[in-house]
């Protein structure tokens, strides 16, 4: 194991939920507020926001996201790969939930909620956009989120950060190829173009640059001093393309308020379906419990930032997929915290089957 790896894990350990990502749902709340209001107090300067794009990307989001996921991408040290033979039986669980369930299990309540239960609520021009939102949020896992869910179930430090590195490795080739499949499933056309040009620009750009800048600070002794500065920056970024979001959506939720509340039903479900499959898978292989609780988290979380630029990118800002997207952001700082107080909650059964 490299010493950067090492002193990475123990930083990792560490992680606290910050004043940011602990109030995340309230500022959620507030961009969606801020939005709607300025999308109809000031029209104009907003219509012309969203027509300053290039190949499909609106120039704006594009800036915005990369503020957002860059500072992320950051903190991934690559060098954790050589670890995943120390707990391969719950990188094996994780795998399989990240990306041979979760997308699917989404992909199937996205259909049966949005296509069938809820069919008659929501407006007949965007069932297959909502569906498509839902799909790219659970096609991606969790890149850096999931090291504050690690610390608060008291996960090893070393099995999330291999995870998410090769979460993260994994993802630039799979991601694609995979919503590809399940748009075609779900009879949803598929930009091919637009989606690979989303995922060089949101996945392989910002990846390169970050690990770039990763070399330079590590080298200068500055790279807890930077990301520290930028943390704040990320939060920012997001939120306000969230408003910028729903500068374009106002009109549709004031008049149809309920649609938040029916995309959450199949998110819901499939956090706590993925997070407690998961969570059994490990118990029923025999890993320890250190292990189980970020395997959990890390397979039911979703890298939403990736989900929302992809969805503008593909669907543009007023598509419903934009819209699914963001339900994702709204909801999962308090879903992903009651599935860890499950997770420390349960420790004493866990081990008690693991050991049996």
């Amino acid at each position: 194991m490299s010493a950067q790896c090492e002193i990475t894990a123990r930083k990792a350990a560490g992680a606290e939920l910050g004043f940011f990502e602990r109030w995340l749902t309230l500022w959620v709340f507030l961009s969606i507020v801020a939005g709607i209001a300025l999308g109809q107090l000031a029209p104009a300067p907003v219509q012309i926001l969203g027509k300053l794009e290039v190949a499909q990307v609106n120039l704006p989001v594009g800036l915005l996201i990369w503020l957002m996921i860059i500072p992320m991408l950051m903190k991934i040290d690559f060098s954790a790969l050589n670890q995943v033979k120390k707990h391969w039986r719950g990188i094996g669980v994780t795998l399989f939930i990240n990306w041979g369930v979760k997308p699917f299990s989404m992909a199937l309540l996205a259909w049966l909620f949005i296509r069938v239960a809820f069919a008659t609520w929501l407006p007949a021009e965007q069932i297959d956009s909502y569906i498509a939102g839902l799909i790219l949020l659970a096609a991606a896992p969790c890149t850096a989120m999931v090291f504050v869910w690690s610390s608060l179930s008291k996960g090893d430090p070393l099995f999330t950060l291999s995870q998410v590195a090769l979460n993260d490795t994994i993802m630039v080739f799979a991601f694609a190829p995979l919503v590809g499949l399940l748009l075609g499933v779900a009879s949803i056309t598929v930009p091919w173009d637009t989606l690979l040009l989303s995922v060089v620009m949101y996945i392989v750009i910002p990846l390169a640059i970050a690990q770039a800048l990763r070399r330079v600070l590590l080298a200068r002794g500055a790279l807890d001093i930077v990301l520290a500065r930028l943390h704040p920056v990320g939060i920012l970024a997001l939120l306000a393309t969230l408003v910028l979001l729903f500068a374009f959506q106002g009109k549709a939720i004031l008049a149809q308020p309920l649609i938040i509340l029916l995309l959450a039903v199949p998110i819901l479900i499939q956090v706590y379906f993925n997070s407690m499959l998961a969570y059994w898978l490990n118990r029923t292989v025999g890993e320890v419990h250190s292990v189980a609780g970020p395997s959990a988290l890390i397979g039911a979380s979703n890298f939403f930032e990736l989900a929302v630029a992809a969805a503008i990118s593909i669907y543009g800002f007023e598509s419903g997929a934009a819209l699914a997207t963001v339900v994702g952001v709204l909801i999962e700082v308090p879903v992903m915290l009651s599935v860890v107080r499950i997770v420390n909650g349960s420790k004493t059964w866990y081990e008690r089957g693991a050991q049996s």
